[in-house]
């Protein structure tokens, strides 16, 4: 009888940094992570939404975390099935309701917009206590933005 192959799951790949609570951090969060999808075949795809949402979820790690400021947040990016999953890890203890209306800011607001951008920009997202530690996790996967080759465009036309 013939044997019968599984499908192997698909690779997991992963990495981990620690920041320090500054403004500056989220330019090198961002660096991080075009790095790490540039070793991967496809990564470009991700790159434009990722750096956006890994923006906002650093900065609201710095801005919002009422901790001392010489406590880190870590950065976490893995790639696996054809999803980029962002954390953010911070010490304060104060976790979103993710299953809360996230509302739109006024025009004229100066801030307010980054969960907002995303719980739409994202595939999923959501808050959740560190299983180690103080703290919490805030995450969201993004999916492939969709490849714009010569063909996919002339198809759009």
């Amino acid at each position: 009888m013939p044997e019968t192959l599984r499908p192997t799951p698909s690779a997991v790949t992963e990495q981990t940094c620690w920041l320090p609570r500054r403004r500056r951090s989220a330019g090198a969060a961002r660096r991080l992570l075009r790095a790490f999808l540039s070793g991967h075949e496809g990564g470009e795809h991700y790159v434009e939404v990722a750096e956006l949402l890994l923006s906002e979820l650093v900065t609201n790690a710095i801005e919002h975390a009422h901790v001392p400021a010489d406590r880190l947040i870590m950065v976490h990016f893995a790639l696996a099935e054809g999803r980029l999953r962002i954390e953010v890890h911070d010490p304060g203890d104060h976790h979103l309701d993710t299953g809360a209306a996230v509302a739109l800011p006024a025009p004229d607001e100066e801030s307010g917009r980054g969960l907002w951008l995303v719980r739409h920009l994202s595939d999923q997202w959501g808050c959740q206590a560190r299983t180690s530690g103080i703290g919490k996790a805030v995450w969201c996967t993004v999916a492939p933005a969709p490849s714009s080759t010569p063909t996919a465009r002339r198809s759009a036309a």
